[in-house]
């Protein structure tokens, strides 16, 4: 199943949900970056989170979401837009532990719990929109349930998960997010919340087969799911050796020079995908020229 994205409606209108299967997209991210399982699992965790709230946007809108929960991973980054594209890297790719005591990955070890996690929205407007809760659980999923609550005043939950295979890939990856709209009946929030208690980990619903749509039916039962939309995702960058450039033209001709002829050539890496751009003498040369 190619990953993709469902938007919906639930009990008539009461709920807004997302559902999310993502394991491709961690699956790249893991690639590009060769993160071990508890890295995978927070990494992919965040930027199944992210996609889900980029689906939340409009245009060229986007966001970027920076967990730093102080753990030894370090700041997990995550950029997503309103087209399903996300990106995402963690400080320290190379983190593994042993189980929790739940049997799971160790995530709250790895995130850390001292620290916050912050949501830039650029919505075309001069200033962005920034929001900043304090990380409560470092899970990940329960801190997301605790921003859209204290920073966006939604009462929601999230849900994210990832499981990883024996030899660092992604076994399965998704998410949800319900969220109540104004007049949400007592009814209807009881019947969540009993869901929301016997429902199997998100990460298992994936790995079984189940579908985006399907993990709704789970979460809000049959019949009380109305699908609006649904949208492919993927792992999508925008660096490119044309942006690089620009930056090293920034940097201006006296700077270039000294890179020509200190190193004679020069080698950038994005840190959101690792991809590597090599500029030769020639090419730095006509660089120099422009920066002029």
């Amino acid at each position: 199943m190619s990953d993709y994205l469902v938007k919906a409606l639930g009990f008539n209108g009461q709920v807004r949900a997302y559902a999310v299967c993502s394991t491709d997209t961690v699956g790249e991210g893991q690639r590009r970056h060769g993160t071990w399982p508890t890295a995978s699992a927070a990494l992919g965790r965040t930027m199944t989170a992210g996609v889900m709230m980029g689906a939340m946007l409009k245009g060229d809108e986007k966001l970027t979401v920076k967990v730093e929960g102080g753990g030894p991973i370090g700041p997990i980054l995550v950029d997503s837009n309103a087209k399903g594209e996300v990106r995402g890297y963690v400080t320290h790719p190379q983190v593994h532990f042993d189980l929790n005591e739940h049997g799971k990955l160790d995530v709250r070890r790895a995130v850390g719990t001292e620290g916050t996690l912050t949501v830039v929205k650029d919505i075309g407007m001069r200033d962005h929109f920034t929001g900043q809760v304090p990380i409560v659980s470092g899970e990940l999923g329960d801190d997301f349930t605790y921003y859209f609550a204290s920073s966006e005043q939604v009462p929601s939950s999230v849900g994210v998960g990832v499981l990883v295979n024996p030899d660092n890939s992604i076994l399965a990856a998704g998410g949800f997010i319900l969220q109540l709209l104004p007049g949400a009946d007592e009814e209807t929030i009881s019947q969540l919340e009993a869901r929301l208690k016997s429902i199997a980990p998100i990460s298992k619903l994936i790995q079984q087969g189940l579908s985006p749509e399907e993990i709704l039916e789970q979460l809000m039962g049959e019949g009380n799911v109305k699908v609006l939309e649904k949208m492919p995702i993927q792992f999508k960058c925008q660096c490119s050796k044309e942006r690089i450039a620009s930056a090293l033209i920034s940097l201006g001709s006296v700077e270039i020079e000294d890179i020509i002829k200190t190193d004679g050539e020069a080698e950038a890496q994005c840190h959101f995908c690792n991809e590597k751009y090599h500029f030769t003498k020639e090419e730095l040369e006509e660089l120099k020229l422009e920066a002029k």
